[in-house]
């Protein structure tokens, strides 16, 4: 009777340390980063990932030639593991050497010599034995019957990185059996891609007639015309024409190396059933190495033992907090381990965050009023709640915009009409929408402030972007005490009525002005923000009509041009401005030839001056030139510039070296942790409650005493027999 009792005392007994601790006890104290993940990574293979889900990981494993500086604003690009940033030199047809400027100029040659010295990290598909033959190269499916990860290879090995890894998975880009969604791009300017992929392509079908349909296909045995090694560090891609974006790809893990070894390693009979893959385990030179994969459950990152060492940025941009610095010229990485939960659900994500359990957190809808307070000026900080346990704020405007596109090619809303008259009557209805639609307060209803109004296309950190009052876009905008305020809806009107609609009806017919929205939204969900924008036209007396469809038709419409108004998005694929302008250019139409200007938008200058413009480099004259394509982009206003995102993220006080940076994708590691203040915190904000158990013990006990009384009773009136 008394045994219950026992268990509840040494249970109690147990209770001065905390109890809901989510990792095991041997990581206690150690030097590891915790974080989370939603959604698990489709591809680690550099050929084809693409997702910022997967660039989490694989940035941290590969390492392309070059990089962004880390503190640096506009995005520069430094070295990575190149010597120096590649400068191209330009040839004619004929191989000899022309200006930049030459009409003979046929090719762009890229030399990129890497460091000498870099090792790969260990790895089975390196391993060797006494005689220098490589061990796990001629597996059988019985030798993998007791493999199940990496880690149960015995043996691993590493060796130098050279010029041919480089090579090779450039090569791979047009591998037949794998996807890439850069070769499309990429085989119109590397010089002999596209016929190097049909190749490929005869090979493997020559292999599958063979019965060997999954045989290893060495990229080694066949030679790319535009690329090569020129010694064992150094190699060359030629560039069709003048191409100088094609700098930023070199930062990007398409470009990043790939040994040969580990394609054939892992292309052996029975990996890829027991997901021993690249797509599942990368190969890399980078500060760490994925260690587990287990998506769902945790993914872990752990420092790679070869690692050459990187020291921490010593400059950065004016404003940039003294605490950015204290690390300035010490060896990276600071991390010695990250480890990413799986998390389904928002709320535990959310609450494992505020227990000290996840160093850093997005903020989602359902937790922003929690966590951010918004002074009267716009500013954002961390509530009075999150500032008491030291979490910090960190944002950035995303390399990002979102905008309301009018198809050029719809005879209200666009502007290819024929007569000049026509045109600036369209003209002057997209102003008055511009006007009209207040981006300022969408951003405050729907997006918690997360975002700034957009004078144009290009966000902030990308060259060619102008701040202040040069800056604002003075078609939609007034400069009022010394910032940009939204033009009256009195000048809407006053447009409006230029455009012979005056009282949103036509000024011939006498019949109301009817738009149309194009979307996807369609759920209850969506009906407050639908509700929204049918406010804005009505402040003109337009009338909204909403055209709710699924995915595959919107895109379908939106294809064929036959979406009047609808909403758009792009994301950077790189930090210049001409990756923002192209979306304006002519030649890329999206219903005309298939490319990325979903207005459809025409105008002969602008197409002039982005040619003129998309291969210059960054200076004095490509700004004036950009200037004027900004200009013309306002007065004839194919988008209602909408806002560039921001984004906002929360830390832990004891993380460091915090600088949010929306290009690079390789920031672990510069993040640093204080051990001692996160166990001591933790430890803190966890302590367990023990009076509901003393309270129960208590209840328990007394609801036990009569049970007691009455057996003793019995024992004793036994005893008197």
């Amino acid at each position: 009777m008394h045994a219950w009792l026992l268990v509840v005392a040494v249970f109690l007994s147990g209770c001065g340390e905390v109890w809901n601790n989510p990792y095991p006890a041997q990581e206690a104290g150690r030097n590891i980063l915790y974080g989370a993940f939603t959604e698990r990574p489709k591809h680690l293979d550099p050929v084809q990932s693409y997702s910022e889900d997967e660039s989490e990981f694989n940035s941290q494993v590969y390492e392309p030639p070059l990089q962004y500086h880390y503190l640096k604003r506009p995005y520069t690009l430094v070295p990575l593991t190149a010597e120096a940033l590649p400068r191209p030199r330009y040839e004619d047809a004929a191989g000899r050497p022309v200006a930049a400027d030459s009409p003979r100029l046929a090719y762009s040659v890229y030399e990129i010599r890497i460091r000498p010295g870099i090792l790969f990290q260990p790895h089975p598909a390196f391993a060797r034995d006494d005689s220098g033959k490589l061990l796990y190269h001629e597996l059988t499916r019985e030798d993998l019957r007791s493999i199940f990860a990496l880690g149960d290879f015995p043996k691993t090995g590493t060796r130098e990185l050279t010029a041919d890894d480089y090579v090779y998975q450039v090569k791979r880009l047009a591998h037949p059996r794998l996807h890439s969604p850069i070769f499309g791009l990429m085989s119109e300017y590397i010089v002999g891609l596209k016929a190097f992929a049909e190749r490929l392509k005869t090979e493997d079908a020559a292999l599958a007639a063979a019965g060997r349909g999954n045989a290893w296909l060495d990229l080694s045995q066949f030679p790319l015309a535009g690329v090569e090694a020129v010694d064992k560090y150094t190699y060359r891609i030629l560039i069709k024409g003048r191409y100088p974006q094609f700098a930023y790809w070199l930062a990007m893990n398409f470009f990043a190396p790939v040994p040969v070894e580990a394609d054939r390693f892992f292309a052996q009979p029975g990996m890829a059933e027991k997901n021993l893959t690249l797509d599942w385990y990368p190969v890399g030179t980078g500060p760490y190495m994925l260690t587990e994969n287990n998506p769902n459950a945790r993914m872990v990152l752990e420092r790679n033992p070869n690692f050459r060492g990187e020291a921490y940025p010593d400059e950065g941009e004016e404003g940039d907090a003294a605490g950015l610095f204290a690390d300035a010229g010490k060896r990276m990485p600071f991390i010695d381990m990250v480890v990413f939960s799986r998390e389904r659900e928002g709320i535990p994500y959310w609450n494992k965050f505020l227990q000290g359990y996840y160093d850093f957190s997005g903020i989602s809808s359902d937790s922003f009023d929690q966590a951010v307070r918004l002074s009267v000026e716009g500013e954002a900080g961390v509530s009075p709640e999150m500032a008491a346990k030291g979490i910090r704020l960190e944002t950035s405007v995303g390399t990002a915009t979102r905008y309301f596109a009018f198809n050029w090619l719809d005879p209200v809303v666009g502007g290819s009409q024929a007569d000049a008259e026509t045109r600036a009557r369209a003209r002057k209805l997209r102003q008055a929408i511009s006007i009209a639609i207040d981006w300022e307060e969408f951003i405050s209803i729907f997006a918690n402030g997360r975002g700034i109004p957009a004078q144009g296309p290009i966000p902030p950190g990308i060259f060619g972007l102008r701040t202040g009052q040069v800056g604002m876009n003075p078609v939609v905008y007034d400069w009022v005490g010394g910032a940009p305020r939204r033009k009256p809806v009195d000048t809407a009107k006053r447009l409006l009525a230029e455009a012979g609609f005056p009282g949103g009806r036509d000024e011939k017919s006498g019949q109301p002005l009817v738009l149309y929205f194009d979307t996807t939204d369609r759920g209850p969900g969506d009906k407050p923000r639908l509700d929204w924008y049918r406010k804005q036209f009505a402040k003109l007396d337009i009338q909204l009509e909403i055209r709710g469809t699924d995915y595959n038709r919107f895109q379908e419409k939106v294809r064929k041009g036959a979406a009047q108004i609808f909403v758009w998005g792009w994301n950077a694929d790189y930090p210049d401005p001409e990756n923002f302008l192209f979306l304006f250019h002519g030649p890329q139409s999206r219903a005309k030839f298939q490319g990325e200007n979903a207005a459809n938008y025409a105008n002969p200058e602008y197409d002039r001056l982005f040619q003129q413009v998309k291969h210059m480099e960054n200076g004095p004259a490509r700004q004036a030139l950009i200037d004027r394509m900004l200009v013309i982009l306002q007065e004839d206003a194919p988008w209602s510039f909408g806002f560039h995102p921001k984004d906002y993220s929360l830390n832990h006080g004891w993380v460091s070296n915090l600088k949010p940076n929306n290009m690079a994708r390789n920031g672990l590691k510069y993040k640093k942790i204080d051990v001692t203040l996160r166990e001591g915190l933790r430890a803190e904000w966890n302590r367990p409650v023990l009076w509901p158990l003393g309270l129960l013990a208590a209840v328990l006990a007394a609801g036990a005493a009569p049970a007691v009384w009455s057996w003793r009773r019995r024992e004793q009136s036994r005893g008197r027999v």
